[in-house]
Order: C-alpha cells, then structure tokens, then sequence
C-alpha cells in the first residue's frame, strides 16, 4: 500500500497565504460590520493581511500540509 495523503481543510486553505520564506498571512477580524464606532486608522489597519502567530503556526500547518 502507498502512503495515504493527507486532505487540506479547504476553508483554512481560502483563509491563509504562505509566503516565499514560509511565514503565513491572515486577514485580521472585524472588518465586516459595526464598523461606525471604529476609527478611521483601525479600519485601514484591519485591511491589511498580518502574519500568523508563531503559537498559531503549527496548528495551521496541518490544516494545509502542501503549501508548505
């Protein structure tokens, strides 16, 4: 028998990028309503992808072991 491959979790895959050096970009959450009480510079900031949290990172790895 050959060695059985692992599925991706397809919403962490649509959710995560990996970058050339191998860290991971994720989008930061509360971008979607109430956004009338946030300020201006939080906004802008939420947009922007932030990297993944080394204490985050190995639990993401096996969620989507072939971007790796």
């Amino acid at each position: 028998m050959g060695k059985i491959k692992m599925k991706t979790n397809r919403s962490a895959a649509k959710r995560f990028k990996v970058t050339a050096r191998g860290k991971v970009l994720h989008f930061k959450a509360g971008k979607s309503h109430l956004l009338r009480k946030k300020t201006r510079k939080r906004k802008r900031h939420l947009k922007k992808p932030t990297i993944l949290s080394a204490a985050n990172l190995s639990a993401v790895k096996r969620l989507i072991p072939y971007k790796f």
